[in-house]
């Protein structure tokens, strides 16, 4: 039964998470809201500190937005004064800037947190906060790196920032405090639902339980191997970068650009090349801005040069391949872009169909689609590089043809 599995050793989970850090001498801040995880977290590092020689204090954020604001500062005062354990208390202000006030208040923490005199970070989520963040993260459709989760390692600034309760379920933290007889406060606003965390907390959580009892090992389980996957998706684009010539950026930034291309938030710039990503396969241009392009007649040439597009169009005589001369009847081809609607029939087995769908089915990234070269007679759109000819224009027998093929400069 989900109800009978002995809760975990908090102090040996924290211990475990700390060993391979070393800490001894290093100054490490514990922030501290005063709800039961950070106390909790406060007081397992203060039993902690002996073993691993490093010097504790506890960091308070007051926001401000709740009316018993000073009071849980004053609470977290008191705690650190019994325990001996330095505190600092920032005041910040949250403002919104567009976004919402739980991203609001994150934002203005982490700006208090940098300001914070220390060599390390230590953080209270648990397992809990974990999986909430997972779950709250791929229902908007995250990437990699959000369906990783929290990291239990990492950086915030110049700083080491650890999570070193990341695998202690909310109902340890719980049998701790009271084995300990801890004291802490409660938020009014973990009781608001219109908060998304709340919401997932308590209604989503308790309905899956139902159902799938050990839903949070299993989805931090998921959460870990989403994250060797982001890891091995940063040494796969590290080494791609630098068949390209390009210096690698920071783990962080890595991280970043793969979050970004995942999300599919357009091209990212660096080193001067655009990145981007489309059916797994990440592609680096070089960054044109579009030049006008003015309709072109070909005369007959070998070649037309093109460089508003970034290459050049080469025409091959040959017979019973390409175009069919007879086909065009005498009149000539037009070079013009893409304007919406086209339509393609390459395949006469196949009705005619529109260059988007032709397009994804052929795996034509999106941002090259509307700099392609179309060859046009009249109104009739005849051949598109990378989908082919119309059929109606295709070379058969020995008749005489033009073989057109699109060939980019860069």
């Amino acid at each position: 039964m989900a109800g009978s599995r002995k809760p975990p050793n908090v102090s040996a989970a924290a211990a475990e998470r700390l060993a391979p850090t070393r800490l001894h001498g290093k100054r490490i801040a514990a922030g501290l809201s005063g709800g039961i995880d950070s106390v909790v977290l406060l007081h397992v590092l203060h039993g902690l500190a002996p073993r691993f020689g490093y010097r504790l204090c506890a960091v308070h954020v007051n926001h401000g937005l709740s009316p018993n604001a000073q009071d849980w500062q004053v609470f977290c005062a008191s705690l650190c004064r019994e325990l001996g354990v330095p505190f600092k208390a920032f005041k910040v202000k949250v403002t919104r800037r567009g976004q919402g006030l739980e991203a609001a208040a994150r934002e203005a923490r982490r700006a208090a947190f940098l300001k914070c005199d220390a060599d390390a970070l230590v953080l209270a989520h648990q397992l809990d906060d974990q999986v909430e963040t997972v779950l709250f993260n791929l229902l908007r459709g995250t990437g990699l790196a959000g369906a990783s989760g929290m990291p239990a390692r990492g950086r915030l600034g110049g700083k080491l920032l650890l999570r070193p309760l990341l695998e202690v379920p909310r109902s340890a933290i719980r049998a701790y405090a009271a084995e300990h007889r801890l004291g802490w406060i409660e938020d009014e606003s973990n009781a608001d639902e219109a908060l998304t965390r709340n919401f997932l907390r308590r209604r989503v959580g308790p309905l899956l339980e139902t159902k799938f009892p050990r839903w949070r090992e299993n989805l931090a389980r998921a959460a870990r191997h989403f994250a060797g996957a982001e890891l091995d998706a940063q040494r796969l684009l590290r080494t791609y970068l630098k068949e390209q010539g390009l210096r690698a950026p920071s783990e962080a930034k890595l991280a970043e650009m793969l979050r970004q291309l995942g999300a599919g938030k357009g091209a990212i710039e660096h080193e001067g090349k655009v990145l981007r990503l489309y059916r797994g396969k990440t592609y680096a241009t070089k960054r044109n801005l579009p030049k006008p392009f003015m309709p072109v007649t070909w005369q007959g040439e070998s070649r037309i040069n093109i460089p508003a597009l970034g290459g050049e169009l080469l025409f091959k005589r040959a017979r019973g391949r390409g175009i069919a001369s007879e086909a065009l009847g005498g009149k000539t081809l037009q070079v013009r872009l893409r304007s919406g609607g086209e339509r393609l029939q390459p395949d006469p087995r196949r009705p005619r169909r529109t260059l988007k769908n032709l397009f994804q089915e052929a795996g034509v990234p999106p941002w090259e689609r509307e700099r392609l070269p179309l060859l046009y007679c009249g109104h009739d759109l005849v051949w598109v590089p990378g989908l082919g000819i119309d059929c109606r224009y295709v070379n058969a027998g020995r008749a005489r043809g033009i073989e057109p093929q699109w060939r980019r400069s860069d």
